[in-house]
């Protein structure tokens, strides 16, 4: 019991609802075994290698966030900044992988300097309450969406953008998947999300979706790191490239991590009474730890993930939750196959209802009032259009600063904001 006291388990919660609610996390975003190796092998980099590399970074990170921070949040490398890493800055601005992973080792390494001098938890802090409940619907909205595209439920359209997608075995299956969910969620069953990706997944089988292998193998050995390992490039080092690369990286990981703080703790109802997430110092530590250790073994920028919330919504409160996914995360080293059949139209249905269920911060907004309404909603509106968490948030912000500045509610805005909002159009400006 002392060793379950280190990652916050107090037993007003079972270990076994910790564990379900560990491994619905894990299932989730278990997803990114295969999408992150395949995304940086794009970039030239060695997909095993990446692969062993995003299995070990997020069981180390996700490691620290239960001894740390005792949070049930789970860690892997961020999906967006993979692709920032692999399309921008290796294919469209030539640089060799080497490079950018030097850039993402040293971002990790100011993270961690700048968490341990409490300056990300001052942003944090300086956020208003109505954002704050913004960013936790606005997540909701933008991993229902998520599902949603992944499953071809919604797909592109040269017209509109956006359109509702043809009904093809993938998608049926995932419409199948948010139902059973929904039904399973409403007589109250335990693990019900976790039920729901099991069911989906032996159901796709005979639909065509779940894809078994001619020779399965159900147990390999973790392939080796040495092509990734280490390999950095720090001859552009003190170029203005560098700097502008290591600034961008800095603030897609820095408002990613804290739209999912603030955004799944808020549902867990862990915040305290002020709005404050709990222990967040040591888990932006958690998440700089992580960052830093990834680059060292080949990937790009490691994340808190905002799939945790399909956890919490099986009951995970403690550390213990984030301990079972990264007990996973070390386990799935040696079974890559079986986790890789896992098909992503099984876990559409806890996604989309993890976005049911963070919409309940909405009625905590003052709607009534304009300058808190507007910049509420154009939180949550623009993480699902310019899908992404940190645009969503930076947006919102400032709109906030601008709106209450010329309502002559100036007072309300923090020092920190109006240098944050400063930051932000620079980055904007950027790109």
């Amino acid at each position: 019991m002392k060793f379950l006291q280190l990652v916050g388990y107090h037993g007003q919660t079972s270990i076994r609802t910790e564990c379900i609610a560990g491994l619905t996390t894990f299932l989730t975003m278990s997803y990114i075994l295969a999408v992150n190796p395949d995304i940086l092998s794009q970039a030239g980099m060695s997909k095993e290698s990446v692969f062993t590399a995003t299995a070990l970074a997020s069981a180390v990170a996700t490691l620290c966030m239960a001894f740390l921070a005792k949070l049930p949040i789970a860690l892997a490398p961020a999906m967006g900044v993979n692709a920032f890493f692999a399309f921008t800055l290796v294919q469209g601005m030539g640089l060799s992988w080497q490079t950018a992973l030097a850039a993402v080792l040293i971002e990790g390494v100011i993270f961690i300097f700048i968490t341990l001098f409490n300056i990300r938890e001052a942003i944090v802090n300086s956020i208003p309450m109505s954002l704050r409940y913004a960013i936790s619907a606005g997540i909701g909205m933008f991993i229902s969406f998520i599902g949603l595209k992944n499953a071809g439920i919604i797909v592109p359209n040269a017209a509109t953008f956006v359109m509702l997608g043809k009904f093809t075995p993938v998608s049926i299956l995932a419409v199948m998947g948010i139902l059973l969910s929904g039904i399973l969620m409403k007589y109250r069953v335990k693990g019900a999300l976790f039920y729901s990706i099991i069911a989906c997944t032996i159901i796709g089988i005979p639909m065509g979706v779940t894809q078994l292998p001619e020779h399965f193998s159900l147990v390999s050995m973790p392939h080796s790191m040495k092509p990734t390992f280490m390999q950095f490039d720090f001859s552009h080092v003190f170029s203005v490239d560098m700097f502008m690369i290591v600034f961008v990286l800095i603030f897609m990981d820095l408002f990613d991590t804290i739209g999912t703080l603030i955004g799944v703790t808020a549902k867990a109802g862990i915040m305290d009474k002020d709005g404050n997430v709990p222990h967040i110092k040591q888990a932006l530590l958690a998440d700089a730890i992580g960052t830093t250790f990834g680059a060292i073994c080949g990937t790009s920028t490691v994340g808190s993930y905002v799939e945790s919330a399909s956890g919490i919504s099986e009951g995970g409160r403690t550390g213990l939750t984030a301990l079972t996914v990264s007990g996973l995360f070390l386990l799935s080293l040696f079974f890559a196959p079986l986790f890789l059949l896992i098909p992503s139209a099984a876990t559409t249905g806890a996604l989309f209802i993890v976005g049911v269920l963070m919409i309940s911060n909405i009625p905590n907004i003052d709607l009534s009032d304009i300058t808190e309404a507007l910049p509420a909603f154009v939180t949550m509106l623009l993480m699902v259009l310019t899908y992404s968490i940190a645009d969503g948030i930076i947006l919102g912000m400032l709109s906030y600063v601008v709106i209450k500045l010329f309502t002559g509610e100036y007072k309300k805005i923090s020092i920190t904001m109006y240098v944050l909002s400063v930051l932000f159009i620079l980055k904007l400006i950027i790109g």
